[in-house]
């Protein structure tokens, strides 16, 4: 649904392992398997992914590393349990403080993905009559497979009024505008957009709100939270190690998602290219994210036939109604025994199929949600969905086909965003460092 190099113990390890997820004693121990001292290639890392797949990835001792050439939480597989927070600079913030923020930004969030405090100090050794420099709530929980990943608005450039606050309005990208209005978008602007975005994504959800709220601390008097999101249960996989997870609506999703191991599909799809004019982006991404709210009363009261034709796939295995098994391309061509094409025409997957939207591809990597009920005892649910791509018209022109869709009967589009996601750092650097360079 889509509305829904570094070099180690003289081992050699290719930039796109160690951003995509694995820490380098995983790596490691995977080569000095069968292959101590040899250059770590293609099949170490879909042997990674498949090690991730299992009970490994629930480890509370799962650490990614911070630092890498692209940053961690979009190639990583995708974790249980999100946090996400949408900032907004304060009236007084300057660039200067916004640089010292996102400088400690940084060097906090390198030590929560290793599983320590924001400082040396933390929760416990600093001044007994002083706050603790960390919260606390995450001792003794290890990393638990925390990634931090930090976003950029187009407000961060120019703000509602056009002005430019901290002097980078010139190195807006032409494409980052903000997102349109879409067929049937009932958009809350209050839980849209914002200047700053973290994403922290974890196997324990104590973990992820833990970051969260220690990185919000830090920006007091910087930065302060616009909204934020929970979610739980994956809605994709980006590795093949990782068993397709189902949306709230039972069905199997994110089966033809961008895969961390199709480096030529990353290349193309995901990462903003070197000849971008902008250079500070140049490794990086955009990150869509929508709220979707589901109609979960009305679509449990759909028969299963219905359900399968609006989605165009089985409900148990996942499959395209063309024939075939989860994994099966669909044939949007084949006619079924009454004469009608097997998928229909405003089926899901056909109208969110690259085919249906000129090869049109992006990483998704949304979670669940539920925000308890409302006052009719309707479970205020639905999908916060997250997908990365090289540039923002991918998503606009996927949704702009999936105006056709017969799933908007069951489902609202109640937010919306839009952030440039800068590259990774490397240790003594800042993400986004180059953006605020002279």
């Amino acid at each position: 649904m889509s509305h829904p190099t570094d070099d180690t113990d003289g081992v050699t390890l290719p930039a796109a392992e160690l951003s995509s997820g694995l820490s380098r004693r995983e790596v490691l121990g995977l080569v000095g398997a069968g292959a101590a001292g040899a250059v770590v290639g293609a099949g170490a890392a879909a042997m990674a992914g498949a090690a991730l797949g299992g009970g490994a990835a629930q480890s509370p001792d799962l650490s990614y590393p911070f630092y890498g050439a692209h940053q961690a939480g979009i190639l990583t597989p995708v974790q249980d349990q999100l946090h996400f927070a949408s900032f907004d600079l304060t009236r007084t913030a300057n660039r200067g403080a916004v640089i010292e923020l996102l400088r400690e930004w940084t060097d906090a969030a390198a030590r929560l993905t290793r599983g320590r405090d924001v400082t040396q100090a933390g929760a416990v050794g600093g001044p007994p009559l002083a706050p603790p420099d960390d919260t606390g709530d995450a001792l003794d929980l290890g990393p638990s497979g925390l990634t931090i990943t930090f976003g950029f608005g187009p407000t961060l450039f120019h703000d509602a009024q056009g002005t430019d606050r901290l002097g980078i309005g010139g190195r807006r990208p032409a494409e980052f505008e903000e997102l349109p209005l879409f067929a049937f978008d009932l958009i809350d602007r209050a839980s849209s957009g914002g200047d700053l975005c973290i994403q922290a994504c974890a196997n324990d959800p104590q973990v992820a709100v833990h970051a969260i709220r220690n990185l919000s601390r830090i920006a007091f008097g910087t930065a302060r939270i616009r909204w934020t999101q929970l979610g739980f249960g994956r809605t994709s996989s980006t590795t093949t190690g990782q068993l397709t997870p189902r949306n709230l609506f039972g069905f199997k999703d994110g089966t033809a998602n961008i895969m961390s191991e199709n480096r030529d599909a990353v290349l193309e799809h995901v990462w903003v290219p070197e000849t971008h004019p902008q250079a500070w982006l140049r490794g990086g991404s955009y990150l869509v994210g929508r709220k979707i709210q589901m109609l979960i009363e009305s679509w449990d009261r759909v028969s299963l036939h219905e359900q399968e034709h609006i989605i165009g796939r089985s409900k148990g295995e996942g499959a395209p109604l063309s024939g075939g098994r989860e994994a099966t391309t669909p044939d949007f061509e084949r006619v079924s025994a009454d004469g009608e094409v097997a998928i229909p025409v405003d089926a899901h997957v056909r109208l969110a199929h690259p085919v249906s939207n000129a090869g049109a591809r992006m990483l998704r990597r949304g979670y669940n949600y539920v925000n308890g009920n409302n006052d009719l005892g309707q479970l205020d649910a639905g999908l916060f969905f997250l997908a990365y791509q090289a540039e923002p018209e991918t998503f606009i022109t996927v949704q702009r086909s999936l105006a056709r869709d017969t799933l908007n009967e069951y489902i609202r589009h109640v937010g919306s965003s839009i952030w440039a996601v800068p590259p990774g750092a490397r240790e003594g650097e800042f993400v986004g460092q180059a953006l605020f360079s002279e």
